[in-house]
């Protein structure tokens, strides 16, 4: 459940519109507060008020800390504002505007309340501003009782363009989350193929799926998927193309987007060690769910790329049918692969994907992504997901996007001296790469996906550090983040 959120003119009169209003603040040097509003806005609300914003905020001895918050009680005649929340804006950078935005929806999640928010000044702030806004607020249950409330923002903006580029983002966002948060006795992968192609009716997008006979040539799919006693596993296939295709003089660039969907992840035979490690295993199609949200936002906001993402669902059950250490399995294009670990499931089904993504579909860009190891968490924890390609420039430009975006990542090296541990003496390779033990699980996974994308210019992002969150705090509820919406929208916005 997402917040409404809706641009407003920088101006007392919408401001007074709101039952509260929030405002950004950054220390200066030498103790001086500026607030991050235009002046003649804060000089009319103050004035309105009777209030010294200054001498109001003094009184609680700010320390300057982004995110830091301050409510003020007031009242004036012909205003439906009770209250104004001071929030630090910390260095003023857009990170911590972020980070404000957070602030300010924790506030009033679950309240049905508007907020105007006049607390970023340029394009780039506002949109990232916004977006953390409807984050932050964001609350999901299945419980019998009344649907908890949701806050109206109103970001002070001129630029409805901008605000509605934040919606985009905002809604395929939560569309990601609400994917990830549904149990899996409801999340099926047949449910995943349901909700693509009920997203690819409402979106103008189009859908394949394919199931049973048809995934013959998908042996990592087949051997993961077909353990479950739920509807087997399925491959879905949803294509966006910009609507000005028509008009193109030249090739569009090909995106193909490839996610991991494990509906449910026992860890197969190779059963998980823990209980509490089983726990949050609906969240394994966090990759899924983020390629799938991603093309929803790609709907919205139109830019001349043509982007497919395939997602490879399946449930890792444990059943008379389910596949075995030292199974050996033939994927698609016909490597064969031994089975070692079978909670090593991911880079099976990605593999699937990633060969009919080069064999058939001649992509410019081949992109991963996947809650594929905790080796990943260990090494960069829950903040940065863990990015593998060869390609220099293909990496900087992900950085970039990260960095801009606020879904952050972190390239890490392809150790050639590691590919012996993915020998095999009766296969072309194993998958779980413990033959030699280099302490490099992320790593090794992402060497193995790699000798399946031909010559393509891929990159791999293991999310699953910053897929889920194990707290309901900041801009992410404890749960689905919807990792990689924000990342991957703004990438294939840049080319």
């Amino acid at each position: 459940m997402s917040s409404i959120l809706t641009s407003a003119p920088t101006e007392l009169s919408a401001a007074m519109s709101a039952q509260a209003i929030a405002l950004a603040y950054v220390n200066e040097s030498e103790g001086v507060i500026s607030f991050k509003a235009p002046a003649n806005l804060i000089q009319d609300i103050e004035k309105h008020f009777a209030i010294n914003l200054e001498d109001e905020l003094s009184f609680f001895s700010p320390t300057g800390k982004a995110g830091e918050i301050f409510e003020i009680p007031v009242s004036a005649a012909n205003s439906h504002t009770e209250r104004i929340f001071l929030t630090s804006a910390g260095d003023g950078s857009t990170d911590s505007l972020r980070t404000c935005a957070t602030a300010i929806a924790r506030k009033v999640r679950g309240k049905k309340i508007t907020v105007y928010s006049a607390c970023a000044l340029n394009e780039v702030d506002i949109q990232a501003h916004a977006i953390s806004l409807t984050m932050a607020a964001y609350l999901w249950s299945l419980k019998s009782e009344k649907p908890a409330d949701v806050p109206t923002f109103l970001v002070a903006t001129d630029d409805e363009e901008t605000i509605n580029a934040a919606n985009a983002f905002a809604k395929a966002i939560t569309r990601a989350r609400d994917l990830v948060h549904t149990p899996s006795n409801i999340k099926t992968p047949e449910w995943m193929a349901t909700k693509a192609q009920e997203f690819a009716q409402s979106n103008g997008l189009k859908t394949k799926v394919l199931a049973g006979k048809e995934l013959k040539e998908f042996g990592g799919l087949r051997a993961v998927g077909n353990s479950s006693p739920v509807p087997g596993p399925r491959f879905i296939e949803t294509t966006y193309m910009p609507k000005s295709k028509k008009k193109a003089k030249k090739p569009l660039p090909h995106v193909v987007l490839v996610g991991k969907g494990i509906t449910f992840d026992t860890g197969g035979v190779s059963l998980k060690r823990t209980y509490e490690l089983m726990i949050p295993m609906k969240s394994d199609m966090a990759g899924a769910a983020a390629i799938l949200a991603t093309l929803t936002a790609l709907e919205d906001l139109q830019p001349d790329v043509h982007v497919t993402a395939l997602m490879m669902c399946a449930e890792n059950a444990i059943s008379a049918t389910a596949q075995r250490p030292s199974d050996v399995i033939e994927h698609y294009g016909g490597t064969t692969v031994e089975v070692i670990n079978t909670d090593a499931e991911g880079r099976l089904v990605l593999a699937d994907g990633l060969a009919y993504a080069d064999i058939n579909l001649n992509p410019d860009y081949l992109v991963d992504i996947a809650t594929l190891t905790g080796a990943a968490t260990l090494g960069l924890g829950r903040t940065f997901a863990a990015m593998y390609t060869r390609d220099d420039l293909l990496a900087s430009s992900f950085v970039k996007a990260g960095s801009d975006s606020g879904d952050r990542v972190w390239r890490m090296p392809l150790i050639d001296d590691y590919q012996d541990s993915l020998r095999s003496d009766i296969a072309d390779f194993n998958h779980a790469a413990n033959k030699a033990d280099y302490s490099a699980g992320s790593v090794t996974a992402a060497l193995f996906l790699e000798h399946f994308v031909g010559t393509r210019r891929w990159l791999h992002l293991d999310i699953a550090g910053p897929g889920r969150s194990e707290v309901d705090a900041g801009e992410n509820p404890k749960g689905g983040t919807g990792f990689g919406v924000r990342l991957l929208t703004t990438w294939i916005m840049s080319l």
